[in-house]
């Protein structure tokens, strides 16, 4: 094995193939930062808006597909839906009570109710029966189609209906306590949507509401950019998958785990190639496998240093571009397109093998590429600002997304580092609720300083985009 080769391989090397998280750092700020490995700013580095400009400019729309309601949840509408009806088709209840002209109970009241004769009595679901005529009335429940001639529902709770079922009187005459006004408790035709009405626009992320929506006009599916195939490959001698027994020597396969819950999270469907080995054969054949998808994820070997086995397997495949970007964590990045078996191209997005920077990645360039790929715009994370109760310190003018957690603590929102910033240590990234942000210019952000934090979007932000508040005032 080459120098570069030995190098590859040692756990010394931060951004090579290491897959699993090390020790948990103890100290935060200055001292935690020292113990890193800074890499001189050269010209040949993007920032990271060059790299997603990149990444953007070659990731494609995917085209529109048919797909029942229960899987559209979260998938972009590809067509205005207008309403093939009115909805509600006939005016209907909106309380249980009686059906009536409303000139037939004027001047009712407690001390003088006016009695009307039942004609019958109208259910949900049912046609609306015998109009009513002049002094009659229909019973009629909440949804129920209301009658030719009534014009106004009075609630049973306005009449004597609860006394005369007590007295074991038959309800063919109801005494109504309250003189309604025309229109009372009536849904009117239409009131929902109209026949031919915009219902919802081209370019709507469908959502529960959207979705009981189309339900309501019977449509069973729905015109949307269909959902992203991600395949996702470790690759490796030194990784083994989760569930084996543990081997001396080697790390088990986190990146593949974290990448796909959170392509799930976006929207997209992962599909797990599994390790590719240290050989051609298994290489090309694994990353064959991932061409039959919309997007190819590979963790590790994509840094300066790396085994050049990833590289020269992607480079036969297709056109890759191998960038070092000015972020700490996730310096090293591979994109570019591949070669479908179809003739077509198929994204690739190379991490780098740390399980931080593999997870940053993600977030920097991964989740803006599936929103376009999805037809969405691709937002920014939220952002709050924070007072830092940790120095953050930038080595080698490199952007750095630190872990942080968030609280309100002294009149504000403060920012404290997890522990140890290393890009082998995962603990630090699963107890972060953001990444706060030192510019690539500032050499450093003190402790009492305000930077810019970007919230995870896996978890969840109450309390901290907003205030608690009691509702009940």
């Amino acid at each position: 094995m080459s120098d570069q080769e030995q190098r590859a391989h040692s756990p010394a090397h931060e951004h090579g193939r290491a897959h699993a998280h090390g020790e948990r750092g103890h100290a935060h700020g200055e001292h935690e930062h020292a113990r890193e490995h800074a890499h001189p700013r050269t010209a040949d580095m993007l920032s990271v808006e060059e790299a997603l400009e990149r990444v953007l400019r070659l990731v494609e729309r995917l085209p529109s597909a048919r797909v029942p309601l229960l899987d559209a949840d979260g998938l972009t509408l590809t067509e205005d839906v207008h309403s093939p009806f009115d909805i509600p088709s006939l005016a209907n209840s909106a309380m249980d009570g009686y059906a009536m002209r409303a000139a037939d109970a004027r001047g009712a009241s407690e001390a003088s109710p006016v009695t009307l004769k039942i004609t019958g009595q109208v259910q949900a679901g049912q046609a609306p029966g015998a109009a009513v005529r002049e002094g009659a009335c229909a019973r009629i429940m909440t949804g129920a189609p209301v009658p030719d001639g009534a014009d106004a529902v009075v609630p049973y709770e306005f009449t004597d209906e609860v006394e005369r079922r007590a007295t074991g009187l038959a309800l063919d005459y109801i005494a109504v306590r309250r003189a309604p006004s025309e229109g009372d408790h009536v849904r009117p035709a239409g009131e929902d949507a109209s026949a031919g009405e915009l219902i919802l626009r081209r370019g709507r992320t469908l959502d529960p509401p959207a979705l009981g929506l189309l339900a309501s006009f019977g449509f069973a599916d729905a015109p949307v950019t269909r959902r992203p195939r991600v395949a996702i490959l470790a690759t490796g001698d030194e990784v083994q998958t989760p569930g084996e027994p543990p081997q001396p020597g080697r790390l088990f396969d986190s990146n593949s785990y974290g990448a796909a819950a959170a392509v799930r999270r976006w929207g997209a469907e992962p599909v797990m190639l599994g390790v590719a080995r240290d050989n051609m054969d298994d290489l090309r054949a694994k990353i064959r496998l991932g061409l039959n998808s919309d997007l190819l994820i590979t963790s590790a070997g994509v840094s300066a240093g790396a085994f050049d086995m990833v590289k020269e397997a992607l480079g036969e495949l297709g056109s890759m571009d191998f960038w070092s970007v000015r972020m700490r964590p996730a310096r090293p990045i591979a994109f570019g397109l591949l070669n479908a078996p179809d003739g077509g191209k198929v994204p690739h997005l190379g991490l780098p093998g740390n399980p931080v920077s593999a997870l940053v990645a993600l977030v920097e360039f991964a989740r803006p590429a599936l929103a376009k790929m999805m037809g969405r715009s691709p937002a920014p994370l939220p952002t709050v600002s924070a007072a830092l109760d940790d120095d953050l310190l930038n080595a080698d003018e490199r952007r750095v997304y630190a872990r942080v957690t968030l609280e309100r603590r002294d009149g504000g929102l403060r920012a404290r580092l997890t522990g140890g910033q290393g890009s082998n240590l995962l603990t630090s990234m699963g107890l972060a609720q953001g990444l706060a942000i030192c510019p690539e210019d500032v050499p450093v952000r003190r402790a009492g300083e305000r930077a810019v934090v970007q919230l995870l979007d896996w978890l969840d932000h109450s309390g901290l985009l907003t205030e608690p508040l009691d509702i009940t005032k």
